[in-house]
């Protein structure tokens, strides 16, 4: 049979939707719930699939495991932009790169979530309950407080009316920042210091790239006031890592919300399951039913146009 892979299924879902039982009887589907890191491991997995699903960025796909997947001839991913992959690799082998839509502002809504889990302590509230306890922590307040956007795209725009509806103040910066589009998003444009000087609640909402990898680090952390929090639900590299985990072994933050992390999934020994004072998620941003269907809706869509011989959603290089 010809074989479809998708990759990085963590939950055992991604078969539950898009609706898969489209795809003609001759397709094998095969979800593999583990993630493969080891290259060789990697090749082996995928060396009899025609098709390949990823999602986001959870598998890297570079040139060196391209050149060695011949008979790959479609590689769907979820999104349309995924800087783990070589596109350009792929269509010098002849794959076929495709992606998907992209559903609402779920990330958004999960870095609200954070936020609140920090100011409130509702982790620690909750293990107390369960443990006979009551009332143990005094939580902080959001209103008459300042939120700093670093970056001020669909999802950072997403959180400026929630914080306003708050009684926030919201900042932003990035570093091609329109003055005049900010202010009409409903935030003052800053400079970076200022915003790290100035924000009770640090939100990164960035694109990774060579240029933003490491963002925030020790100078921007140092900046920041003693009681503010650092919440990163992008992508993990964006945040110097040692950097955090010193800031907060100090006290120089007063907390962090870390969906993100620079290897996912994030080891069992790694440093930050026990750093003090975080609310850690499992990069759940974007894990949610109405994303998976869109997600896997528009991969199911993307196989049968491939197999039509018109392929939809074409990611460029």
């Amino acid at each position: 049979m010809k074989r479809i892979v998708l990759l990085d299924d963590y939950q055992g879902v991604a078969l539950d939707y898009g609706g898969w039982d489209r795809v003609p009887d001759e397709w094998e589907l095969i979800a593999f719930e583990q993630h493969i890191d080891d290259p060789d491991e990697l090749v082996e997995a995928l060396a009899a699939a025609e098709i390949v699903v990823a999602m986001r960025e959870r598998t890297a796909l570079p040139a060196a495991i391209l050149d060695r997947l011949p008979g790959l001839k479609l590689l769907v991913t979820t999104g349309m932009a995924n800087v783990a992959i070589d596109v350009a690799a792929a269509k010098r082998n002849g794959v076929v790169v495709c992606g998907t839509g992209m559903k609402g502002g779920a990330t958004a809504e999960l870095a609200w979530g954070l936020i609140l889990g920090l100011l409130r302590e509702i982790p620690a509230e909750d293990a107390a309950m369960r443990a006979g306890r009551w009332q143990t922590t005094i939580g902080g307040d959001l209103g008459g407080t300042t939120l700093g956007l670093v970056g001020l795209g669909r999802l950072g725009r997403a959180m400026v009316p929630v914080a306003r509806a708050f009684g926030m103040e919201v900042l932003a910066w990035s570093l091609n920042l329109d003055p005049d589009a900010a202010r009409e998003a409903g935030a003052e444009p800053v400079a970076k210091q200022e915003l790290f000087e100035r924000a009770d609640i640090v939100s990164v909402h960035y694109k990774l790239s060579d240029r933003s990898h490491g963002l925030v680090g020790a100078a921007e952390l140092a900046a920041m006031k003693r009681s503010a929090y650092l919440v990163n639900t992008s992508r993990g590299p964006l945040v110097d890592t040692d950097a955090l985990l010193a800031a907060l072994a100090s006290d120089a933050i007063a907390g962090a919300g870390i969906d993100v992390y620079d290897t996912e999934p994030l080891p069992a020994d790694h440093p930050l399951r026990s750093a003090p004072r975080t609310v850690l998620t499992p990069h759940l941003g974007y894990v949610t039913e109405d994303t998976y269907e869109v997600f896997f809706g528009d991969a199911v869509e993307d196989v049968l146009a491939y197999l039509e011989g018109a392929p939809v959603r074409l990611v460029e290089d």
